[in-house]
């Protein structure tokens, strides 16, 4: 009792209690005075936080536009790259500047321009119609008159729009500005791609970026595996593509920047083909992502979305590869201006066969809605969204590598097998390949690959559609190695590669997801999103799939009618300025087109054309000789 009156009147502790409380006091006092220029500065920053953006945007716009000028000052030819991009964003942004401020006046001021247009547009439809039907007619007729077998294309084209109009769900309810629009879009884009030049250069350089930038992966990969391993083994070679591929896209998502781009090809497709923002949206998505991530876009819709929205959403799955495999096919040696090129092609396309087979007959929620929101990442920075993108592949890659060791396994299995059952009545050589090369045969063939062709072609094609396109773009890029090399064509009764035409056709008619492996990815990822829609998705998914087989067949129909052949060069050049030590695709053409125009008489050799002029053209002729068969030699 004596002590605690002895601390209430003021004994030890509580003295040291009250100068404790004092030092804090000072301690903190003195924390404010000197956080007080920084939490002034804060005020500041926040009151004046539109300004003081705007003026580091300014200062940031300065500084590009002075690199801009010294790029172009320096050498205009190596930045025409930079203006390019530079013109493309400056439009964008301006587009949108313009939009927000001066959108609605402009609206109103052409209010008048457009009544008078919605009056006249019943026969001015038609009367457009006419004009597009007659031009092409006549484009057709001027460019099939050079190369009379891009008419096998365009019957093949024709066939494959009129089988899936036969395979329709409603007949009578579809929607043919959305056929049309989806099937003119394809052509433009096919016409503009394999045409004209800034179009052949423009994918071309596109192709080449995508080479240079996957070659990055090789920075990574050969410090975890070691030089020799990615040389050697595949799947230290191309699998790590993807872990990049997947880390990348994962930092675009998370910067905005994919979604942008997604939203604006979406918006092309909405405003012209008539169909609803969230299907637009989600085959849009499928150009850079794979059959389930692009309907993680819209995943709030899916519940409510019609079956024709949910068909399209599957079909758009089904017509296209991800940007993270395509980088793997790029490393194969498939050439990438085609594999982007098919991609951007199938959207429209798929979007328009979608609303053929299983045209819209239900009210959909999202008609007449002009956008839907997309989602951005839940990641804090871009670090994690990097390390998100990568953790994420892991997954993909290990599928991938499942997926082969299972598929090739089965398939030498199942050869064993037919060889095995064709033996017992002395068929010889059955194979799973060899089958599909007879029954899709007349597939390929009207896809505008020659007869000869059409085998190989047919087979890659089997291998798609029952194992994967992996297996097939690898077995096609060792039939382009082999044309490259310049090996024989035939080896025996077997074709060591294919011509240009039948491998631009079969790179085209590969690029998809469509087939019977991936109607189990397609359902478990849309079940997981929308577990209360199962039995409609597994109602659609064989129709869709069906469909994404056909986009891709189509895609492959207008590579053939829209291919050009690559003009060899001179010869008699070529020849004088090579040292035969190895074979080239150039050499073989050279030297089939020598031993065509050889001619043997008694003994002696001579030559027709302006082989005859050249005295070289004997010891040219041995020299092909040494490496390929002819009756001349």
């Amino acid at each position: 009792g004596d002590n605690r009156h002895y601390e209430e009147r003021g004994g030890p502790h509580s003295v040291s209690q009250e100068e404790r409380r004092e030092g804090k006091g000072r301690f903190s006092s003195y924390c404010r005075k000197a956080l007080q220029p920084a939490s002034k500065a804060q005020r500041f920053c926040k009151a004046h936080a539109m300004v003081l953006r705007r003026v580091v945007l300014g200062l940031l716009a300065v500084a590009y536009l002075c690199y801009f000028i010294a790029a172009c000052y320096l050498n205009f030819q190596r930045a025409l790259a930079l203006v390019v991009i530079t013109a493309v964003v400056v439009f964008f942004i301006c587009w949108e500047v313009f939009q927000k401020h001066c959108g609605a006046k402009v609206l109103l001021l052409l209010r008048p321009v457009g009544k008078c247009f919605q009056k006249a547009w019943p026969w001015l439809k038609w009367l457009l119609w006419v004009a597009l039907l007659a031009g092409l007619i006549v484009w057709l007729v001027l460019d099939t008159g050079r190369n009379p077998e891009q008419l096998i294309s365009l019957g093949g084209f024709c066939f494959l729009v009129l089988f899936l109009f036969a395979c329709s769900k409603h007949h009578g309810a579809v929607s043919w500005r959305a056929v049309f629009w989806g099937l003119g879009l394809e052509f433009l884009l096919g016409l503009f791609v394999l045409r004209t030049t800034p179009g052949t250069q423009a994918f071309q350089w596109l192709g080449d970026q995508v080479q240079y930038f996957l070659g990055y992966t090789t920075a990574g990969s050969s410090f975890v595996f070691g030089n020799t391993l990615i040389e050697d083994v595949f799947a230290f070679q191309t699998l790590p593509i993807i872990v990049f591929f997947s880390c990348v896209m994962s930092i675009l998502y998370y910067l905005g920047a994919m979604q942008w781009l997604i939203l604006k090809i979406s918006w092309l497709l909405q405003i012209s083909m008539g169909t609803t923002a969230t299907e637009t949206l989600s085959v849009a998505g499928n150009i850079f992502v794979g059959q389930t991530e692009a309907p993680l876009l819209i995943r709030p819709y899916l519940a409510d979305m019609t079956l024709s929205e949910i068909h399209a959403v599957m079909t758009g799955g089904f017509s296209t590869i991800a940007g993270s495999v395509m980088g793997a096919y790029i490393s194969f040696g498939i050439d990438a201006a085609s594999l982007i090129a098919a991609s951007v092609m199938a959207a429209p396309c798929a979007l328009g066969m979608a609303k053929l087979v299983y045209p819209e007959v239900e009210e959909s929620k999202f008609k007449g809605k002009a956008s839907v929101r997309i989602s951005r990442g839940e990641e804090q920075n871009i670090l994690e969204a990097a390390s998100n993108g990568a953790a994420t592949s892991v997954g993909l890659v290990a599928n991938i590598a499942a997926n082969l060791i299972a598929f090739l396994a089965v398939l030498e299995f199942i050869n064993a097998a037919l060889r095995w059952f064709g033996e017992m009545v002395d068929i010889e050589g059955l194979t799973f390949q060899v089958i599909c090369s007879y029954v899709l045969m007349p597939l390929a063939f009207l896809m505008g690959a020659d007869w000869a062709d059409s085998p190989v072609v047919a087979e890659l094609l089997g291998i798609k559609i029952f194992l994967n396109e992996f297996v097939a773009y690898q077995q096609l890029s060792t039939y382009k190695k082999n044309r490259l090399m310049g090996l024989e064509e035939w080896d025996g009764s077997r074709k060591q590669w294919i011509s240009e035409r039948a491998e631009s056709i079969t790179t085209f008619a590969l690029c998809g997801f469509a087939n019977l492996s991936s109607i189990g990815i397609t359902l478990g990822g849309l079940s997981s999103m929308v577990p209360q829609r199962k039995g409609d998705l597994a109602s659609v998914v064989l129709r869709a799939l069906l469909t994404g087989m056909c986009v891709s067949m189509l895609n492959a129909c207008l590579a053939g009618l829209l291919h050009v052949p690559t003009e060899v060069g001179d010869c008699a050049m070529f020849f004088s300025t090579t040292n035969f030590s190895s074979t080239s695709y150039t050499m073989y053409t050279c030297c089939k087109q020598l031993f065509a125009s050889s001619v043997l008489q008694n003994g002696t050799v001579s030559f027709t054309g302006s082989w005859a002029e050249h005295h070289e053209s004997v010891l040219w002729l041995n020299e092909c000789c040494a490496h390929y068969n002819h009756t001349s030699c």
